[in-house]
């Protein structure tokens, strides 16, 4: 069950433990109901057992990357509205060219602002409402 008609659930995935539960605390307070992943495989393990509504990924993990994730969301035709998130460190200009590639929706450079992340998350949220 999805759980958008309420609370939006989103699945964060960063190795950066510190930023992990920042973000966590985050988006609790923002109502949403949070899973939390450290690696790439436990990322896609979750968004394959929650179905969340967006999910929020660090590029560079261990195992698989934010990349490879994103590519497995998107070939996956029951996780076709989640909406992804690409969250990293690897340089606006890098980041800004290759998160579309691998199809995600919306992508922020760390440091980041909570400000936008909040306005990116509100906007994949919306579009991926409006598709269904």
């Amino acid at each position: 069950m999805r759980a958008m008609a309420g609370r939006p659930r989103i699945v964060v995935a960063d190795d950066d433990l510190e930023i992990l539960a920042l973000l966590k605390r985050h988006l609790v307070r923002m109502d949403a109901e949070v899973v939390e992943a450290s690696d790439g495989e436990e990322a896609l393990r979750a968004v394959r057992r929650h179905r969340p509504d967006l999910v929020i990924l660090d590029v560079m993990m261990p195992g698989m990357s934010g990349w490879e994730v994103c590519r497995a969301i998107r070939d996956d035709e029951s996780l076709a509205r989640t909406g992804v998130i690409m969250l990293t460190g690897i340089g606006e200009r890098l980041n800004e060219m290759t998160s579309p590639l691998y199809g995600a929706d919306e992508h922020l450079d760390k440091p980041f602002d909570f400000g936008e992340l909040d306005q990116k998350i509100r906007n994949v949220l919306r579009a991926r409402r409006e598709e269904g």
